[in-house]
């Protein structure tokens, strides 16, 4: 799959005849988007939990022998998590192939001397910044980082979020950073996504049990990309949905659909003890995308994704 749009397979249609003809009406459709992102694509891949230069290597290499274009990676571990080396290294792979290199910020509070984030109740608390002491060690993650020529960042404060944006605006950070709202704040009914939006988000995860209802009703009230885990981890509810992006993406324009993979242990934070495992899962994932770009072409949806390179795209500048 690369830029071009997809082509419908005729064959779609012989599944709905056939329900059709039991007299069961199929759910109403959410009405079709009119956004797109700036190069007029409908979608884009992300590949996420890539987390140092081997997995974006194999990701690429994956990507090549699929003929399948992934136009965004994502980062668990945090950028803090990576040496210097390692991040000019990400930076120039992304930049070569026009890939988006998305990295969290970090310090956060899951990995840091509080008790509550680990607590069976605290789970909702893990991706916060604690403090000003964490505020100002994650400003200088994301500096250190874009000194390297990382142009995105994954973000789960809201408080952080606004920093950030207020530090990019007075020039400390690059313009042309993009901020990726995680997961871990994903918002679950327009007001909220309003909210991220106004405070300076770039591009906002939603859950990924969002129902497409769901989906359209957020889509009627801004044109802000929104990120899909179409394969989510165990740990996000193990949703696997690549089968359904033919009717996902035409309400949800401009989204990222993310691939994520269930049945899969949680890798965070990473290093060298755990990169073949990383390395292996990530080739999956971009496997997983290939079969649901299958998907797409059968359901008859023309659906163009963006290229290399496209614009609003965070590429790496080392």
């Amino acid at each position: 799959m690369s830029e071009n749009g997809q082509q419908g397979d005729p064959r779609s249609s012989l599944a709905r005849a056939a329900i059709h003809r039991l007299g069961i009406v199929a759910e109403a459709s959410p009405p079709v988007s009119p956004h797109r992102f700036p190069d007029g694509a409908h979608f884009r891949i992300e590949i996420p939990s890539v987390e140092g230069p081997g997995a974006l290597a194999a990701v690429v290499d994956e990507a090549a022998l699929r003929r399948t274009t992934v136009n965004r990676v994502s980062q668990g571990s945090g950028a803090m998590l990576l040496s210097r080396g390692e991040l000019t290294e990400m930076a120039r792979i992304g930049h070569g192939e026009g890939i988006e290199v998305s990295l969290f910020v970090g310090p956060r509070d899951e990995w840091d001397t509080g008790a509550i984030a680990r607590s069976s109740d605290g789970a909702a608390f893990a991706g916060r910044i604690r403090g000003a002491r964490q505020l100002r060690y994650a400003l200088d993650d994301v500096i250190r980082a874009s000194e390297c020529g990382i142009r995105s960042f994954l973000v789960a404060d809201a408080g952080l979020l606004e920093v950030l944006v207020g530090a990019q605006r007075h020039g400390d950070i690059p313009s042309e950073t993009v901020w990726k709202v995680s997961a871990y704040i994903a918002p679950t009914n327009p007001a909220s996504f309003l909210q991220l939006e106004r405070i300076g988000a770039s591009t906002i995860n939603v859950p990924s049990d969002m129902t497409t209802g769901q989906l359209g009703e957020i889509r009627s009230v801004s044109d802000l990309p929104i990120d899909l885990y179409v394969e989510s981890p165990d740990g996000a509810g193990g949703v696997v949905r690549g089968q359904e992006i033919g009717d996902i993406i035409p309400v949800a324009s401009p989204i990222y659909t993310k691939f994520g993979l269930r049945n899969s242990r949680s890798v965070y934070p990473s290093g060298l003890h755990l990169e073949a495992e990383v390395i292996v899962m990530a080739r999956e994932k971009v496997r997983r995308a290939t079969i649901a770009l299958e998907w797409l072409a059968r359901s008859g949806e023309v659906a163009v994704q963006s290229g290399p390179g496209a614009k609003g795209l965070g590429v790496p500048l080392p």
